[in-house]
């Protein structure tokens, strides 16, 4: 089927070839056309140009977005979309004065998450996690990680990985599947921590490997969680299983985890709320992409990534939700931009970059993904009637999209 859209006010991030990623200065560059037409078929992007040379298909294929942006779907490559219930008391438990750690050291945090999904049958997970995937769907996303890590056990790692297998089986948005057994060390090994990776390597990687259940796998590499030691000997195991590092790291302290992510060969390093110049060298001599997570500073009033200091180096960014019931229990891509813009005086073409493009590498699926390109996916988002694209970080109180298009079909 060819859907053709017309009239549109500006088509933004339009690649003539395909890129993977952009970094430093060309992240303020966002290549766009004016009153233009797209054309998709099937799900693959086929033409694209000046309304001037328009083809001409039937009418009932066609959409008119006259006074609207057109631009490919947010990729939201860092977040926990998968776990039970909520965490609202510990909210309220920050309000009167108590820090994440303090939570996190009387039960709370992780461990709170982990025990209610330990409490979860897999149906209600999934039905749970099903609605926040269709509810990020509207606000624009087309292609997103999902990690564990909420599970802590054998059975419920396991659990949570087969809840993202089956949301890649029954929704058309791009999923990608990351292993974080390592985001806390459960109750049952506390003061073992070695015990707990013995476990991580011994039984859930092997099953992990056999059932194809993940591509990456991720390290809570921080104070009070794992050690650069830690981290190093299940990113060691993980890669001869055939997954590819994505690490926490970061959050709270830097001590060498990007160094260390760098040298394993790291697809991304997120969080990156502090950062030091020794991590900035590590960064510009490899592939990998940091990534920041603003609404989770903003949720948890920490700092937020220091976006200048990476931009300005030359290196590349994503923005990521970290949709999490914990420390940021929204998927919104488009908040996430605005509080980029406003918090870490990001551009808005930088952030259209890093939600789109760079989103898409951090993922790695930017061969088809993050730009309109000839032959890419035909996931797109057309805006209500909107001034310009930068009204979009502007008025961040404001839900702009008018429609969503995954895999070239209407989201209904």
């Amino acid at each position: 089927m060819r859907l053709l859209i017309i009239n549109i006010k500006e088509l933004l991030q339009i690649r003539d070839i395909t890129i993977i990623k952009v970094s430093g200065k060309k992240m303020k560059e966002l290549p766009t056309i004016k009153n233009a037409f797209l054309l998709l078929e099937n799900d693959i992007i086929i033409d694209y140009g000046n309304m001037n040379d328009c083809p001409d298909v039937t009418k009932e294929n066609t959409i008119d977005a006259t006074g609207r942006l057109v631009l490919p779907t947010w990729c939201d490559s860092h977040t926990h979309i998968v776990y039970a219930g909520n965490r609202e008391q510990e909210f309220v438990d920050r309000i009167n004065g108590l820090s994440y750690e303090e939570i996190a050291n009387r039960g709370g945090g992780i461990l709170n998450s982990a025990e209610k999904l330990q409490n979860t049958t897999e149906d209600e997970l999934y039905k749970q996690s099903l609605e926040r995937v269709q509810n990020v769907v509207k606000l624009g996303t087309g292609a997103i990680e999902i990690k564990s890590g909420y599970g802590l056990t054998v059975e419920s790692e396991l659990k949570m990985l087969r809840v993202i297998k089956r949301l890649k089986e029954n929704t058309a948005i791009k999923i990608k599947a990351t292993f974080l057994g390592a985001h806390a060390i459960p109750k049952a090994f506390k003061g073992n921590t070695n015990g707990y990776i013995d476990l991580i390597i011994n039984d859930m990687l092997p099953i992990i490997a056999k059932e194809n259940l993940a591509e990456y796998i991720d390290v809570f590499c921080e104070k009070g969680y794992f050690s650069l030691e830690n981290t190093e000997r299940i990113m060691a195991v993980g890669k001869k299983h055939g997954l590819i590092p994505k690490i926490h790291v970061n959050q709270f302290n830097t001590f060498g985890g990007v160094e260390l992510a760098v040298r394993y060969g790291a697809l991304s390093v997120d969080h990156l709320e502090e950062l030091s110049e020794s991590d900035v060298v590590a960064l510009k001599e490899s592939d990998t992409i940091p990534v920041a997570l603003p609404s989770c500073s903003y949720f948890l009033s920490i700092p937020y990534t220091p976006a200048r200091k990476l931009i300005d180096a030359g290196l590349p960014l994503a923005l990521a939700t970290d949709y999490n019931p914990g420390s940021t229990p929204s998927g919104n891509m488009n908040f996430v931009i605005s509080t980029a813009c406003i918090k870490m005086k990001m551009t808005p073409e930088e952030t259209i970059n890093a939600a789109t493009i760079n989103g898409a590498y951090a993922m790695g699926i930017s061969e088809n993904y993050g730009s309109i390109t000839k032959g890419k996916k035909a996931n797109i988002i057309i805006t209500k009637e909107v001034p310009s694209y930068n009204y979009l970080p502007y008025a961040f109180g404001e839900n702009h999209i008018d429609k969503v298009i995954i895999n070239g079909k209407l989201v209904v």
